[in-house]
This record gives C-alpha cells, sequence and structure tokens, in this order.
C-alpha cells in the first residue's frame, strides 16, 4: 500500500514537471518570434473609444454604429458602443461621466444640450480625453469637434421642400422629438426661416414627440382636434412620421395631407414608395460614424484638425428612391 503512493507520487511529480518544461520553452519560443509580435501590434493600435448615442436600440443610432464599426476595423481601434437605452439627458452625462473614469482614449457623444453637456465635455478635456460631438453639436464647449448634419440647414431645405410640394399654400403642424434638444431646435428654426418665404404658409402648432411612436400620433391628435384645417406635417425625428401617419389613418386624413419625414429609415422609405410621405430629409448617420472614429484617432495622435465636418443632406421624394437603393447596395 505504501508502494503504490509512493508510484503515484512520482508520476504525479513528473507531470508537473513535463507541463512547466513544455510551458516554459512555449513562452521563449513567443518572445523570440518577431513576425509574432508584429502580428499582434498590428491586430490592435491600444486605442480605446467609446461612443454614446441618444438611444442605443434605435434604428438611427445602429446606422450610425455600422460606420463606426467599419471604421474601427479598419483603425485598428476598440470600440464601445453602449449609453441610455431611452433617451434622457441626466443618463446621458452619467454615461459621459462613466467613460471619463474609464480613462478611455476618446469619446464620441451627441451634445444634446449645449449649456447642460458643456461640464462634462469640458470635464473630458481638461483631463486630456479628445470629445468629438456627433450629430448633435454643443459649440460653446471645449470638444474637440463636431461631425454630422447642418441641423439649421437641414430645418430649412425641409421648408424649401413643402413649399414647392404644396405650391406656397399650406396649414402647417410639425412634430418634433424634443424642444430641449440643440438638433431639434435648430431643425425647426430653420424649417420656420424658410417658410417666411411664402405668406400662404402658417405654422398652426409645434408640440414634442419625446422621439417616440406613440406620444407622436398622440400629439398629432391633439393637433388634429384643436387644428382640424391642419393639411401639412413636419416629423424633425425619425420616428415622427410613423406617428403622424399613425394618426391620419385612424382618422381617414392620409389623402390631401401634406407629410414630410427626418431621415431615410426602411419604413419611411417604404411610406414615401406608397405615396403616403411626400418627402424626407435624408442624413448621412454611417457617414458620421464613420467620419467620428477616424476624426478622433486623429486628434489623438496629436494631428490639428478643423472644428465642424458638416456631413451630406438633402430631400429624398419618390422619384429619388432607386438611386438611393443602389447608393445602399454599394455601401461598404
Amino acid at each position: 500500500m505504501k508502494s503504490d503512493k509512493i508510484i503515484y507520487s512520482v508520476l504525479l511529480f513528473a507531470i508537473v514537471i513535463t507541463g512547466v518544461t513544455s510551458f516554459y520553452y512555449a513562452l521563449k519560443a513567443l518572445q523570440n518570434n518577431p513576425s509574432m509580435e508584429k502580428a499582434v501590434s498590428k491586430e490592435s493600435s491600444g486605442l480605446h473609444f467609446v461612443l454614446i448615442p441618444q438611444e442605443t436600440d434605435n434604428d438611427y443610432w445602429r446606422l450610425v454604429e455600422k460606420g463606426a464599426r467599419k471604421a474601427e476595423k479598419e483603425q485598428h481601434v476598440t470600440l464601445e458602443y453602449n449609453g441610455p437605452k431611452k433617451s434622457s439627458v441626466s443618463s446621458h452625462i452619467e454615461w459621459i461621466e462613466k467613460a471619463i473614469a474609464s480613462k478611455v482614449d476618446g469619446i464620441i457623444t451627441q451634445g444634446l444640450q449645449d449649456e447642460a453637456f458643456r461640464p462634462v465635455i469640458n470635464k473630458a478635456i481638461a483631463k486630456g480625453i479628445p470629445v468629438v460631438t456627433i450629430d448633435t453639436d454643443a459649440p460653446s464647449s471645449n470638444r474637440s469637434a463636431y461631425v454630422g448634419t447642418d441641423n439649421y440647414q437641414a430645418g430649412f431645405l425641409a421648408g424649401k421642400a413643402l413649399i414647392k410640394d404644396t405650391g406656397g399654400k399650406a396649414n402647417v403642424g410639425i412634430i418634433t422629438g424634443s424642444f430641449d434638444t440643440r438638433n431639434m431646435q435648430l431643425r425647426v428654426q430653420g424649417f420656420k426661416d424658410a417658410l417666411q418665404q411664402s405668406s400662404n404658409v402658417h405654422i398652426l402648432d409645434i408640440r414634442e414627440s419625446h422621439i417616440t411612436r406613440i406620444q407622436a400620433a398622440e400629439k398629432t391628435e391633439q393637433m388634429i382636434q384643436k387644428h382640424p384645417e391642419i393639411d401639412a406635417f413636419f416629423g424633425t425625428s425619425a420616428l415622427d412620421c410613423f406617428g403622424i401617419v399613425s394618426s391620419l389613418q385612424q382618422r381617414g386624413r392620409i389623402d390631401g395631407t401634406y407629410i414630410i419625414a427626418f431621415d431615410t429609415l426602411p419604413e419611411t422609405l417604404d411610406l414615401i414608395r406608397e405615396g403616403i410621405v411626400d418627402a424626407t430629409v435624408e442624413q448621412t448617420p454611417y457617414q458620421m460614424g464613420y467620419e467620428s472614429v477616424n476624426l478622433i484617432k486623429s486628434i489623438t495622435q496629436g494631428n490639428k484638425v478643423s472644428k465642424i465636418h458638416h456631413t451630406d443632406t438633402s430631400i429624398i421624394r419618390k422619384q429619388n428612391l432607386e438611386p438611393i437603393k443602389v447608393k445602399k447596395e454599394i455601401m461598404p
């Protein structure tokens, strides 16, 4: 019995020695292999960026993420996509604070409210973390750069399109995602300024949807009850037109009501094909995401960059849909 224990101990010792020896020589081989070191360093630059959207599970922001992921691979960086599940200024700021505390190498985020976001953006900059605002700028902050739509110009284009398509005669209701966020404010202001070019176009009501279909539908219904003469609608966020359409369909008022939307979500394009929505403002969220990652890496490398990078904006109508389809098919 005692001899069995001795044999067992000897075998166990031999196994341990063999394992340690194998690990030692494997480690030496890895250290002495320069081609392996190059492969590892080429795979990642070691830079860690975070993209904080207004809402993580949102079709528009998923397109932004898709463009950012493309640049992530090309630039050999690590990109984290995280933020509020539902739009919330306080929650959004908390996510930026978390990124600062984590000592990331760069932050890509919105500046939803210039005054509210300025302190936290400036805090990141003071700690040496570059910040690129995307989609919505915070121009009074020390942000490194802005990438996104010229939101005032986008609203202005929408107003000009409405005048053209209605013959310069309409009673308009505006559904906007939020009264408080800068991008929505600029879109509404640009739209209003464009409509001043026509004396027969009147804005009768403006209400906020909080970027939800349900709220957009409810606010549209309230508008129609108060102003039954409304015959045109402008939705300033991606989901607004769905609520507008839902309310008008329930009332049987789709025919004869002009609708101009925002963004080119697949459902929006289908509504244009069906003749339900007349036009939409096309942003380029994929381009925003792609350019923001390239830009923030360039900033971390010490390169000087311009402060403003406006992405493309245009008006899409039914006759423009085929070119849009082709463009999406060839998008990398």
